[in-house]
């Protein structure tokens, strides 16, 4: 079992009757107070403790060493696989009352190395009887502590309390006071709040007066420019009708073409599979010839050390060869020799018969050898001519190869070169695949765009129609309902060249807008603001002549028709004028043709297009 125990260790110095220094060591449990052993060590009993277990510390540094020991088994206790333990044994099975061995043991994975062993003795009645003693004295002792810092404690408490009491009390006076001074202070705010309301009243009822007035004066100014605007309307039928023709036509000429660049589609379609199909045929013959050329590399290299084997033994061959000439010219030069001899010797036959039989055994002997070496030189010769006749050959082959070798890399590098033509002509195909594609997109853009002007104006015809067929009482009666800002209209333009002071229509500006940019007679006109659902004339910037019916050509400064976008801003003093048609402002159609913020809402549901546009 596993056990937490302390371990108490001290120094015992004894002076009676010779001064001594003992070491007493004491295991405690703090959970059972019976749990009582010791062990006293005297400087005696620790040399034969020394001897025993072979220790190499002297009795003074003992007690530290032993405190490491201990030290490090703390560390280690909450590892899974401890380096060091203190080992607890018995030879009992439990621990009753028996002596105890306390090892410190460290673990290898080869062996368990216990560095010291300590038998405790356990601990006598009067022993347990001391240790308890001593345990219940210090446990007093800290009772009396304890009381002691709780009565300060209580005391610092009370003072606390009684002075928050005291500052709770101020400072709750203190909320009175204000809460007073605040109720006074709301009375006369609400006073001063009513008397500025009468007098705001008294205001706006002024005001409103006011305003009645100028919405009379502004009723009869919009019901002459609701019955200019209608003329001009009809005038624009008219255009509309020939634009809608002109328009007819570009669709007709824009399915033709889309019929076409489809064919033509599919045909670059048809072509590029095949060209993709290609291009896998040529990469498998490429792979091919690849590992063809690599094969033929390697019986070259097998070639060129054959032939460098070879030549080394034509050198060798070539040495003896040599060797035998020296060895032929040393005969002959002996022969030589031998001829002279004999024909000196002729002279002496008869003095020399003896030495001439001797001297011709010789030379017989000597033709033998050289008939051997003639006949050895012979069979070199035929194997040398044999030995050249097959290095010819090779190196016949060799050639025969290299030139195999040379015709296939030139035809890898002409495959490579019409590969990259073909992955060029691929590029090519898909770069105008793209751009048909492109084309195709932008074609159904215009084709969307022209439908959604023809419905627009389809639209505007039906609505002119319809509001022809209304009398005038009632274009009267729906400008009379028309709600109007409270704010006066602002000076508008007037006609200089013909002597008139009517302003211009906002819708006749409006129209103008929306006539193309590049049409001959550019009409001047003065630039319209639009706000989330009306518009507003401002004063022209330049001093134009507008006239009725035919508009002079602005043929100086060749601006654009149109409005600018510093025009669109939506500003505060804006009058909303109900003389127009709501679908002119707020139609899906027109949107295209404005800036992001000068599109105007949808219209409400239910509301009729005769309650915008009357008469």
């Amino acid at each position: 079992r596993r056990l937490n125990v302390r371990v108490n260790i001290e120094l015992l110095s004894i002076s009676n009757p010779v001064h001594k220094k003992d070491l007493a060591v004491r295991l405690t449990d703090d959970t059972d107070p019976f749990f009582l052993y010791n062990l006293v060590i005297s400087e005696e009993d620790f040399q034969s403790l020394k001897s025993q277990q072979g220790l190499l510390v002297d009795f003074s540094a003992f007690p530290q060493k032993f405190i490491d020991l201990l030290q490090q088994c703390i560390q280690e206790q909450n590892k899974d696989i401890p380096r060091f333990l203190l080992q607890l044994v018995s030879s009992a099975p439990a621990l009753d009352h028996t002596p105890v061995s306390l090892n410190v043991v460290e673990t290898n994975p080869f062996k368990h190395l216990t560095h010291l062993s300590l038998k405790f003795l356990p601990g006598t009645d009067a022993e347990i009887k001391k240790f308890l003693a001593n345990c219940l004295k210090c446990l007093k002792e800290d009772k009396m502590m304890l009381e002691e810092k709780l009565k300060r404690t209580e005391e610092d408490l009370t003072r606390q309390l009684s002075y928050t009491q005291q500052s709770l009390s101020e400072k709750s006076r203190e909320l009175d006071k204000l809460k007073n001074e605040w109720t006074s202070y709301t009375t006369a705010l609400s006073n001063k709040h009513s008397q500025e309301l009468t007098s705001e009243k008294e205001r706006a009822l002024q005001a409103q007066t006011q305003y009645q007035q100028q919405h009379e004066q502004q009723k009869k100014e919009l019901e002459n420019l609701h019955q200019k605007s209608i003329q001009q309307l009809q005038n624009r039928l008219s255009e509309l009708e020939v634009i809608n023709k002109d328009l007819t036509e570009r669709r007709y000429k824009g399915d033709s073409t889309v019929r076409e660049l489809k064919a033509k589609l599919s045909g670059l379609e048809d072509e590029c599979q095949r060209a993709k199909q290609e291009v896998l045929s040529l990469r498998r013959e490429n792979t091919t010839l690849d590992a063809e050329c690599h094969e033929k590399e390697k019986l070259i290299n097998q070639l060129q050390t054959r032939v460098a084997v070879l030549e080394q033994e034509i050198k060798d061959k070539d040495q003896l060869v040599t060797r035998t000439k020296e060895v032929l010219d040393a005969t002959q030069e002996q022969k030589v020799i031998l001829e002279e001899s004999t024909e000196e010797k002729q002279r002496h036959i008869e003095k020399l018969e003896t030495t001439i039989k001797s001297l011709s055994a010789e030379l017989l002997k000597a033709n033998e050898i050289i008939k051997k070496l003639q006949g050895d030189l012979k069979t070199l010769m035929s194997k040398l001519k044999l030995k050249n006749t097959v290095t010819i050959q090779q190196e016949k082959l060799l050639a025969e190869k290299e030139e195999k070798l040379q015709k296939e890399q030139r035809e890898s590098q002409e495959m490579g070169q019409s590969l990259h033509m073909k992955e060029q002509e691929v590029c090519k195909l898909q770069e105008q695949l793209e751009n048909t594609i492109q084309k195709l997109e932008e074609s159904k853009q215009l084709l969307k765009t022209n439908e959604n002007v023809i419905t627009w104006l389809n639209r505007q015809l039906s609505e002119v129609q319809m509001a022809k067929k209304l009398d005038s009482p009632a274009s009267a009666h729906a400008a009379g309902r028309a709600a109007v800002s409270p704010i006066s209209l602002p000076d508008r333009p007037s006609f200089h060249s013909s002597g008139l002071s009517h302003p211009i229509s906002p819708l006749y500006a409006f129209q103008n807008f929306l006539e193309p940019i590049h049409s001959k007679n550019g009409n001047s006109q003065c630039p319209v603001q639009l706000n989330s659902q009306l518009l507003k004339p401002t004063r022209c910037s330049d001093a134009h002549t507008v006239p009725a019916a035919g508009h002079a050509a602005n043929k100086e400064n060749g601006d654009q028709l149109g409005l600018e976008s510093k025009y669109l801003k939506k500003k505060d003093d804006s009058i909303p004028l109900r003389g127009l048609s709501q679908n002119t402002l707020n139609s899906e159609y027109l949107r295209p043709y404005l800036p992001a913020k000068a599109q105007p809402p949808p219209r409400a549901a239910g509301t009729p297009a005769s309650a915008y546009f009357p008469g």
